[in-house]
């Protein structure tokens, strides 16, 4: 990517759905009851966070894929089943109640090795969802969520461009993640 090349950029860490997931998270968004200011986050930037990075220089992009590629993690599913209200940063996500295990060691283990490497990012704890609204400023009444599960065999680095409208979301690299062909 050559504009990683050129100034600073923002990425993080994220599991990124497939298309077919894509369509079941925006019914999923589809019944929320917003108002006029509310905005649905697009299809093309659902993602799920495992860790923020923020700005880092081009000279660390190649860092931040050998913490990516280190990881050895089992592919698990993820059930997002709630739908919650955050009123500080002003969303509604789809949440996940239940966390695997393997989701849990590869968040806790991308934050061990990023603090290793002087990226002390302060996570208080892991949250599983999707941000399906942004700009919420008052809490809706949800009604309860249709689920849906989410196979995950992979995780990305992502780059966040916010000069626009809207933010855009571009996928850096990809690992995948151990695939025991007995779960899945």
């Amino acid at each position: 990517m050559a504009e990683l090349e050129n100034s600073n950029v923002r990425l993080f860490f994220a599991v990124v759905p497939d298309s077919t997931l894509r369509a079941r998270i925006a019914a999923a968004a589809e019944p929320l009851p917003l108002e006029s200011e509310a905005r649905l986050v697009p299809r093309t930037n659902y993602h799920m966070t495992l860790a923020f990075v923020g700005e880092v220089a081009p000279s660390q992009v190649p860092l931040l894929r050998q913490i990516g590629g280190a990881q050895r993690t089992a592919a698990f599913s993820l059930r997002a089943d709630a739908y919650e209200y955050w009123p500080k940063p002003e969303v509604i996500v789809a949440a996940a109640r239940t966390i695997p295990i393997e989701l849990e060691q590869l968040w806790r283990q991308l934050h061990r090795d990023l603090a290793g490497h002087r990226w002390a990012l302060d996570p208080k704890r892991l949250r599983p969802h999707v941000t399906l609204a942004r700009k919420v400023s008052q809490a809706p009444v949800l009604q309860a969520m249709s689920p849906f599960d989410w196979l995950v065999r992979d995780f990305s680095l992502m780059r966040s461009d916010t000069s626009g409208i809207q933010s855009a979301y571009t996928v850096v690299d990809t690992w995948p993640l151990l695939y025991d062909t007995e779960k899945t």
